[in-house]
C-alpha cells in the first residue's frame, strides 16, 4: 500500500496567515489528494452528510447605482429586469414561512442598494424581527453600512450580514469601479466589530486568473475572523451585463476552489450559491465531497434561476444527505 500523500501546508490548525505559495500548492495538488484532504478536514468539524439550507429573497430589486459587471440589477445595464420597490413586510414574512416549511433554517433578504438610508434600515429591522419570530436565522445584504446602521441591525436581532468580496483585489477593478475593495473590507469590519456573523465569499468564472482565485481565498482566510458563511458563486451570465459571454470555467476548477476554501476555513459553512442551476448533479455531489455543506434553496436567487426545491430534495435523497445546521465544533 502506498503512503498517504503529504500536503504543502499545515492544515491542522485554524490559520489567518496563509501565504500565496501555500494556497497555489493546494490548488495544484492532484485532484484526488485535494479532495481527500478537504473531506478529511471537513469531518473534523461537521457532520459530513449534513447540509444547511438558506433561502434568499430580493426585497428591493433593480435600479442600483453600482456598476458590478455581473449584476442585472445595475441601472447602467439593459438586462430586461423590472425594478421593484421595497416589498411590504407581509409579503416578506409569507415568503419566509414557505421557505421554513420547505426546510430552510436561514432566511436571507437582499436589497439592491449601494448604501441604504436610515429609514430603509428601520423597515428592514421590522422584517428581521418578523422572520426571527418564525424561528429562523436571519441574514441581509444591503450594501455599505454606517456604524449607526450596523448597530441598529445588531440591536434588531440580525444574525448574519452578507457582503461579498467578489474576487481578488487585483482583479476587482475589472469587475466594479463604483466601490473600492477597501469599501468592502471596511463594511465587513463594521459588521464583525458589531458582533454580527459575517457571510462573505466571491464569484468564480468572471475571467479571473488562477492567482486571483487563490488571492480571494487568501483575503477571506486572513481576515481577523473567518466568515461564518462563505458563499462560492459560479458566474451566472445575464444578457445585457458586461460579463455576458465570458468563457465558462472548467467545472473541476470550481470544485477545487470549494475544496481549498474548506481547507483554509475549516469551521466555516461553505455554501453553493449562484450558478447551481447550471451545475449537474454530479458536479454538486463533488462539491459536497469537497466540503460544501450549505446551499441556497428556492427557485430564485435574487433575480437569477435556482434549482427547484424538489430537485434538491431528490439529490439529497440519492446522496444520503440530510438537512441540519450545527457543526461538531462549538
Amino acid at each position: 500500500m502506498s503512503a498517504r500523500p503529504s500536503f504543502p501546508a499545515d492544515v491542522s490548525v485554524i490559520r489567518h496567515d496563509w501565504q500565496l505559495d501555500e494556497i497555489k500548492a493546494l490548488f495544484n495538488l492532484p485532484f484526488n489528494d485535494l479532495i481527500f484532504q478537504a473531506q478529511s478536514l471537513h469531518r473534523q468539524y461537521f457532520d459530513p452528510n449534513e447540509i444547511q439550507i438558506s433561502s434568499l429573497l430580493s426585497i428591493k430589486t433593480g435600479s442600483c447605482s453600482e456598476d458590478c459587471g455581473y449584476c442585472p440589477q445595475s441601472a447602467r445595464y439593459d438586462a430586461d429586469l423590472q425594478p421593484e420597490a421595497l416589498l411590504p413586510i407581509e409579503e416578506v414574512l409569507e415568503t419566509a414561512k414557505r421557505a421554513k416549511e420547505q426546510g430552510a433554517s436561514r432566511f436571507c433578504m437582499g436589497a439592491a442598494w449601494r448604501a441604504p438610508k436610515d429609514r430603509d434600515i428601520e423597515r428592514v429591522v421590522e422584517m428581521v424581527q418578523g422572520v426571527k419570530a418564525l424561528g429562523m436565522e436571519t441574514c441581509v445584504t444591503l450594501g455599505m453600512l454606517t456604524d449607526e446602521q450596523t448597530k441598529r441591525l445588531k440591536d434588531g436581532g440580525l444574525d448574519y450580514y452578507n457582503h461579498n468580496l467578489d474576487t481578488s483585489e487585483e482583479y476587482y477593478s475589472e469587475v466594479i469601479t463604483t466601490r473600492t475593495y477597501q469599501d468592502r473590507l471596511d463594511t465587513l469590519a463594521r459588521v464583525r466589530d458589531a458582533g454580527i456573523n459575517v457571510c462573505c465569499g466571491g464569484i468564480i468564472g468572471m475571467g479571473e486568473s488562477d492567482d486571483d482565485r487563490a488571492k480571494l481565498l487568501q483575503q477571506l482566510a486572513n481576515l481577523p475572523k473567518h466568515p461564518e458563511s462563505v458563499p462560492i458563486n459560479m458566474l451566472v451570465q445575464v444578457e445585457g451585463t458586461p460579463l455576458a459571454g465570458t468563457e465558462k470555467l472548467d467545472p473541476l476548477e470550481f470544485v477545487r476552489t470549494v475544496a481549498v476554501a474548506r481547507i483554509m476555513m475549516p469551521e466555516s459553512r461553505v455554501r453553493l450559491s449562484a450558478g447551481r442551476n447550471e451545475m449537474t448533479d454530479e458536479m454538486q455531489a463533488l462539491c459536497f465531497l469537497a466540503g460544501a455543506n450549505s446551499i441556497f434553496y428556492g427557485e430564485k436567487l435574487l433575480t437569477t434561476d435556482n434549482p427547484m426545491t424538489n430537485r434538491d430534495l431528490q439529490l439529497f435523497e440519492r446522496l444520503g444527505l440530510h438537512q441540519g445546521g450545527s457543526s461538531y465544533a462549538s
